[in-house]
C-alpha cells in the first residue's frame, strides 16, 4: 500500500488489532480442508491508470504485509492465505487476497471480520498516531456472488503527506478476498467506479 504511515503508527497499529480480540475462534481441526485453488485479478483487470500501465506480481502463499495497515491475520485460522501484489510506474500500488476456509460460515464470519477492520481503521490509525489524521468512507455494497463491499481511506499526516485507499472485501461460497489499491492523494483522486468494477471481477473470477 503506498499510504505513508510511520513506523511508529504502524507497529502501534498492529498492537491495536491484537487488543481488538479473537473474533473468530479456532476449531480443533486446526487449518481449513483443501479446496479448489480461487483465481486472481490480472494487471489489466485494475483501474486503468493515466499515464502508467500495471505490473502484476507472481502469485505468492501467505499474508501480504502490504494489507497490514488495516487488516490482518490477528484472531484469525491458519488459512490458506494466497496474494498478488501490483505496481505502476508511479505512486501506485494495488494487492488482492483470496483467503479459502472450512465451511461458508466460517466465511461469512471472517468476510464481516475483515470489514469491520477496514470500517474501524481510520479510527484505530488516529488513535495509535497523533500525527495521522485519517478519514473513512463506505461507497456500498456491490451484488457479486455473496455479496462484496467497497470502503475508502484517506490518511494525511503532521507533515503534509497525503494518501488514499480503496478497499473491499468480497464472498464466493467458503472463500473471502480482499483488495487494496492505493497512491498518493485524496478521495477526489480516488477511482472509485473501476475500482467497484475490480472488485465484481475479483470476487466473480475466484471460480
Amino acid at each position: 500500500m503506498s499510504m505513508r504511515i510511520r513506523t511508529s503508527a504502524l507497529t502501534a497499529l498492529t498492537v491495536a488489532a491484537l487488543a481488538a480480540g479473537t473474533v473468530l475462534t479456532a476449531p480443533a481441526a486446526g487449518a481449513a480442508p483443501k479446496a479448489a485453488v480461487p483465481k486472481l485479478l490480472s494487471a489489466s483487470q485494475l483501474p486503468p491508470h493515466p499515464t502508467s500501465s500495471w505490473t502484476a506480481g507472481p502469485v505468492t502463499e501467505g499474508f501480504p504485509e502490504a494489507l497490514g495497515v488495516c487488516v490482518s491475520t490477528e484472531g484469525v485460522l491458519d488459512y490458506d492465505y494466497r496474494h498478488r501484489e501490483f505496481r505502476t510506474d508511479l505512486d501506485t500500488s494495488a494487492v488482492q487476497l483470496t483467503v479459502v476456509t472450512g465451511t461458508a460460515a466460517l466465511a461469512k464470519a471472517l468476510a464481516k471480520h475483515y470489514d469491520d477492520l477496514i470500517r474501524t481503521c481510520a479510527d484505530r490509525i488516529e488513535a495509535s498516531s497523533p500525527d495521522v489524521e485519517a478519514e473513512g468512507r463506505d461507497y456500498g455494497k456491490l451484488p457479486v456472488e455473496e455479496g462484496a463491499r467497497v470502503r475508502g481511506l484517506h490518511t494525511e499526516t503532521s507533515q503534509g503527506a497525503n494518501d488514499i485507499a480503496l478497499l473491499s472485501v468480497g464472498r464466493d461460497g467458503r472463500t473471502v478476498t480482499v483488495v487494496q489499491w492505493g497512491q498518493m492523494g485524496d478521495f477526489k483522486n480516488a477511482p472509485v467506479t473501476a475500482f467497484k468494477k475490480t472488485t465484481t471481477t475479483a470476487v466473480n473470477k475466484l471460480y
